[in-house]
């Protein structure tokens, strides 16, 4: 008989479609661009969608934004997150100028790409990231893109100082106290009250920060909201603008590429125009400002009377850091003597102000350091005209020492050694903390019932709670009671454990189990008079002995465990490794057996 197959029809296997996508950018916001923009995105979407082996999945298109920074991009972000998303195969571009003009930027990026197996490809230079040769040529041309950059940079640049030597500021830079009609700057009556504010305030001997603190408490604001603050204060102080005249390139940038701003210390040449719009200050006020800040800022913390300044400040200077000392006054603590009254003066580190932290040089008690300089002057006393007169500034080292540097150009090492603990911890102090403690630990529910009330009748002092691991305990560790001098007084009263502890407590008092707050009422203190005996003393005065085990607890096995031990056996010891033994064990005896009969 014949056999006969079937033969199925099968359905053609159509081809997985590419996902493509096009990115698109122009630099400048300018109509003529805009269109070219349009035409990008139009030209992209036709091309893609025309192609019966592509899937269409958009254009990303950024407008306006330049493209050495590839973080400022925010659709060329998008992007690259939906190839990370996997939405994307294969990415069209006109050029590697409108793709990157950062060469880093671009080959981290095409790496990246490449890695994930997402294909760009460049029209203009008819590059593909995937091919061979693609990566060197991308290199090259990245470059040629960025040198480009840099060179409208230039041109730009040479532009701007140009309309500068003719006197015209690069475009209409915002100032607090004008505003601009055309190409003229005119006075904002009142923003220019605040600026002429600012600087009587100056001229009145207020610093800056009370400035800044009365403009808080009148609820003045600056141009965008914002609380007046002293650098804020700083610029409208320093401003020449405000005198009707201008200085042109004060900043410039540095890098076209990160595009950072630079203040112009001389680096590049500046342009003084004068007498370009109506002045809110006059020149001879802006001079004399300009020439009080030099000086007040020559003087340092001196020229801020708003500072608590004493003789010591500014002179004391950390030899780790650098920072100068500052001056901390705190509560004393002990109010028990009135030797150095209610407030403890110390000096510290500048540090301990900033942000960070603090490094690791003592603070100096103001007392201490006080002492210290009379010694290195040679005084009976200390006396601020004499130290300020001598002693130009004070170096403090490690180790307790004070390097003086003298107008006269000597040195001298002091030491000093601070007392602010011994002075604190008197025997009154140390009194009282001992009887403020006990009372807390004996009444706060963070401790234990039983904390200061079990006492050593061996040595007289107090017990504490100890831990240790314990397989009979749920948790692992078990609480033991034992005297706290231990090996210092050879002490040899063994501990209890506090559970059982808890259950005698609870029989001497009558109770079905342990109450800690009945406790509390009833029994003034525990007496572990020696090793398995204790002495309960009531608050009423009687006394109750009882008596504890002092036998270790004994660790018997269930039969879980047994069973348990026994299975993890059978996998351990294999025939193998029984004979393996076996044979190991005869050479152990006989060699011992050959060693007994050669003694």
């Amino acid at each position: 008989m014949r056999k006969i197959n079937k033969i199925e029809p099968t359905l053609p296997v159509l081809p997985t479609r590419k996902k493509v996508a096009a990115y698109a950018r122009v630099s400048v916001e300018t109509e003529r661009l805009h269109h070219s923009l349009s035409a990008q995105v139009s030209y992209y979407s036709e091309l893609i969608q025309a192609n019966p082996e592509w899937e269409y999945v958009g254009v990303y298109a950024d407008d306006g934004i330049t493209g050495t920074k590839a973080s400022k991009r925010e659709e060329f972000q998008r992007m690259l997150d939906d190839c990370e998303a996997g939405k994307i195969n294969i990415i069209l571009t006109k050029s590697i100028s409108r793709f990157a003009r950062n060469t880093v930027d671009l080959l981290e990026t095409v790496r990246h790409l490449k890695e994930l197996g997402i294909e760009v490809r460049f029209e203009k230079e008819n590059i593909n990231s995937l091919s061979g040769d693609g990566e060197v040529m991308m290199t090259l041309l990245a470059s040629f893109a960025q040198e480009e950059i840099t060179s409208l940079s230039n041109n730009v640049k040479w532009g701007v100082r140009k309309r500068m030597e003719q006197g015209i500021p690069n475009g209409h830079f915002r100032i607090y106290g004008y505003r601009w009609e055309g190409d003229q700057l005119v006075i904002e009556p009142e923003e220019a009250a605040i600026v002429r504010r600012i600087f009587q305030n100056f001229l009145d001997v207020k610093s800056r920060l009370e400035t800044e603190r009365e403009f808080e408490a009148e609820g003045i604001t600056t141009a965008n909201g914002c609380r007046w603050v002293d650098s804020n204060i700083k610029v409208v102080l320093t401003n020449i603008t405000y005198t009707g005249n201008l200085l042109l390139q004060k900043e410039f940038i540095e890098d076209p590429i990160t595009k950072r701003r630079k203040k112009n210390r001389g680096e590049l040449p500046q342009y003084y125009v004068e007498d370009t719009h109506e002045a809110i200050i006059d020149m001879e006020t802006f001079q004399y400002v300009q020439e009080e800040m030099a000086r007040r800022k020559e003087l340092g913390a001196f020229a801020n009377k708003s500072l608590n300044i004493t003789c010591f400040t500014s002179k004391l200077k950390c030899s780790k850091c650098g920072s100068s000392y500052v001056r901390n006054q705190r509560s004393n603590r002990t109010k028990y003597t009135s030797t150095y009254g209610d407030t403890i003066v110390v000096w510290v580190c500048g540090t301990t102000k900033k942000k960070g932290g603090r490094c690791s040089r003592k603070d100096i008690p103001e007392r201490v350091l006080r002492e210290t300089c009379a010694e290195a002057l040679g005084l009976e006393e200390f006396d601020e005209d004499v130290f300020l007169e001598k002693v130009d500034y004070i170096m403090v080292n490690p180790n307790c020492q004070l390097e003086f540097h003298f107008y006269d150009g000597t040195v001298k090492v002091q030491e000093w050694e601070s007392t602010a603990r011994k002075d604190c911890w008197t025997d009154e102090h140390k009194d009282r903390q001992r009887a403020w403690i006990k009372e807390h630990m004996a009444t706060s529910s963070r401790f234990s019932p039983f904390t200061t009330r079990v006492v050593c009748g061996c040595c007289g002092g107090s017990c504490r709670r100890q831990t240790q691991p314990s397989k009979l305990s749920e948790t692992g560790k078990i609480a033991y009671w034992r005297c706290s001098g231990g090996a210092k007084t050879n002490c040899g009263i063994k501990g209890i454990r506090e559970p059982e502890l808890m259950e005698i407590t609870a029989q001497v008092m009558g109770t079905p189990e342990f109450d800690g707050d009945a406790f509390k009422e009833q029994v003034d203190h525990i007496t572990m008079v020696e090793s398995g005996k204790l002495e309960y003393t009531f608050l009423d005065g009687h006394t109750q002995e009882a008596e504890y085990s002092t036998e270790k607890p004994s660790h018997p096995w269930s039969d879980e465990q047994r069973a348990k031990f026994k299975e993890s056996t059978k996998d351990i010891y294999t025939p193998e490794r029984r004979k393996a033994m076996s044979e190991h064990m005869k050479k152990v005896r006989s060699e011992k057996h050959w060693a007994s009969k050669r003694k």
